[in-house]
Order: C-alpha cells, then sequence, then structure tokens
C-alpha cells in the first residue's frame, strides 16, 4: 500500500472479513507515527479502517481500550467505536502481514486552541476522563509503566543520531545541550497514584465534531500514568508554542479540572517526566527512521517533518518552571 492506495486484493479481503456485500470505496485519511487512517464507504454506512504500521496493539492492551472506551461513554466522553470482524477479531492480519483496525468513522476538525473556550473544554474532558479511569499500576497484559514514559534517551543513545550529518543533526546536538537542566527531575512515578490513562491527548488525538463536542481518538497509548503527569503534558501538547507558553489558557486548563473534579495537581518538576520521556523517546525514533536507509520514503519524510516540530516545540527549563510557577 502506498499513501493513497490500497491493493484491491485487500480491500476484497478486508469486504469478507467484515461481512460486507458491497465493495467499500476508499478515501485516504490522516496519519500518524503508528499508523494511516483510510475512510471506507459502505454503502451508507462509513468507517475509518486504521493500518498499523510496525507492531500491533496486543490482545491485553485491545482488551483495556475496550474496558476503558466504556466507561469513557459512560461518562459522557465522546470516541469512534471499535468494530469486531465476523468472527469477533478487534485485529485483523492481512495475508500481506499487516494489521487492520476498523472504527465507526466520524466527521472531525481541528480544534482551536487559540478560542477561551478550549482550555476550558480540555480540562473538564480531561477530569472526566481521570475520574472514570481504573486503578492500574501495570502496562495492560501486565509489567511495570514502560520506559517510554519515565526514561529518557541518554547520551550514547543520542550520539548514534546527533553527529549523523543530516541537516537537522546540529540543531538537535545544541539543543542536547540543555537536557541535563531540563530533565534533572525526570523520575518514575509512585505505582500508589497510578491510574489508566491515554497518555497521548495531543491536538491530533482530541479533534470535534460538527457540533464542536471534543472527541477522543487513538488509544493505542493506553496506560498507566498519574494524573498530575498527563495534566502537565497537556499543557504544552496544547498550549506550549515554541518559544512561548499560553501561561493565561494553561490555568484555566487546571482550573476546570479542578472544578470538574480531576484529582492530579501539578505539584513539583517531576510531574513533567512524562512529558520530557515522551517528546525526547518520539524525536529519537524520528531520527532513527529519518536515518534508515531500510525505511520507506513515506515514513522517512514524515519522520523529518516530525523532527524539525519536535526540536521547535522541545520545552525550556524555563518554560517548566513558569508552568509550575501556576501552581
Amino acid at each position: 500500500m502506498t499513501a493513497s492506495t490500497m491493493d484491491d486484493d485487500l480491500l476484497g479481503y478486508v469486504r469478507d472479513a467484515f461481512g460486507w456485500r458491497e465493495d467499500p470505496v476508499l478515501t485516504p485519511g490522516p496519519r500518524g507515527a503508528l499508523g494511516q487512517i483510510w475512510r471506507l464507504d459502505v454503502g451508507p454506512r462509513r468507517f475509518a479502517l486504521k493500518e498499523i504500521f510496525d507492531e500491533p496493539p496486543s490482545e491485553a492492551l485491545i482488551e483495556a481500550e475496550l474496558a476503558f472506551a466504556g466507561r469513557a461513554v459512560a461518562a459522557g466522553i465522546r470516541l469512534p467505536a471499535s468494530h469486531p470482524d465476523r468472527d469477533g477479531r478487534y485485529l485483523v492480519t492481512t495475508p500481506g502481514g499487516t494489521w487492520l483496525r476498523l472504527y465507526d468513522w466520524v466527521e472531525l476538525h481541528a480544534v482551536d486552541a487559540t478560542v477561551p473556550s478550549t482550555p476550558v473544554a480540555l480540562g473538564t474532558l480531561l477530569a472526566r476522563l481521570h475520574r472514570c479511569a481504573p486503578v492500574s499500576a501495570e502496562e495492560p497484559g501486565g509489567g511495570p509503566p514502560h520506559p517510554w514514559y519515565d526514561r529518557v534517551p541518554g547520551p550514547p543513545e543520542w550520539a548514534e543520531v546527533a553527529g549523523s550529518g543530516a541537516v537537522w543533526a546540529a540543531w538537535l546536538a545544541d539543543r542536547l545541550a540543555t537536557l541535563p537542566e531540563l530533565c534533572a527531575a525526570v523520575a518514575p512515578a509512585d505505582p500508589a497514584e497510578l491510574i489508566g490513562c491515554h497518555r497521548d491527548l495531543h491536538p491530533e488525538n482530541v479533534l470535534a465534531d460538527p457540533t464542536g463536542a471534543l472527541v477522543v481518538v487513538d488509544w493505542d497509548n493506553l496506560g498507566p500514568a498519574t494524573p498530575g503527569r498527563e495534566l502537565a503534558q497537556l499543557s504544552f501538547d496544547w498550549f506550549g508554542h515554541g518559544s512561548t507558553v499560553d501561561l493565561d489558557a494553561v490555568r484555566a486548563m487546571r482550573e476546570a479540572y479542578v472544578r470538574a473534579g480531576g484529582p492530579g495537581r501539578i505539584t513539583g518538576p517531576a510531574d513533567f517526566t512524562m512529558l520530557l520521556a515522551c517528546r525526547l523517546n518520539f524525536l529519537l525514533v524520528q531520527a532513527r527512521v529519518a536515518l534508515d536507509p531500510r525505511a520507506e520514503p513515506r515514513h522517512r519524510a514524515w519522520a523529518e517533518r516530525e523532527i524539525d516540530e519536535g526540536l521547535r516545540l522541545l520545552p525550556t527549563p524555563r518554560q517548566l518552571r513558569d508552568v509550575l510557577a501556576l501552581t
């Protein structure tokens, strides 16, 4: 498959797997780090088909996602429903070795973070998610929280990409000089404070439907985190703009979160652990993809764009202090 086409044989396989009589009509949709979305029109119905890059989600993760989705819907949170195939499988393995998942198609558009109502809506949404979340100190399927969320790459890992000679390598090396101060307080969370969290609520995963209601998509990173760390992550994912952070918006989001009964608080530098670990681990992965001659051109091109954005949006120690001072 390419970014704009899907093999006819694969479309036929999808049709048979889900028991459709009509041939689906395919339209490419958005893509993210882990997958490409395709809109499928099947007669009068519309679905979102996710083509999964790299490793597929485990059965345990899908089971945890479906359980959390049920809690979230009961709490008034909107999200696209997931659909099984004719055999009850929520993850379909194709003959070519790719993985597919099927969801309802919902017409969505980006949320304008500069609108005054957005911080309030986000804070309320996050509070609802945290209030309905189960206590969870383990990853779905068992094991401690994944180090992606509480460990930042070390100097040896950065050395392999910072000295590559790529156009972005010098900029990366310059930003790496700030990492010791930036990441000094990074540490694992207290297991007693962990609950199930989405862990990826950036603006591409919280969208608006035609009525303006927020809709949460892409639950592939579901797992344990502390509420305060996810609150800190949203502060920068939504209101950090490179050289500036909209502190008024961050304050408004937090106040709405507290009013809605959200349990998390940002009380110290360690609460920025998930924010920093996710951003730096993601940046390293994209740098490796961009330098990998075996990677597909579409993935390398996407990685180059993500590196540029990731370097521009990496917070500074001063910005962390400014956000922490709001508490």
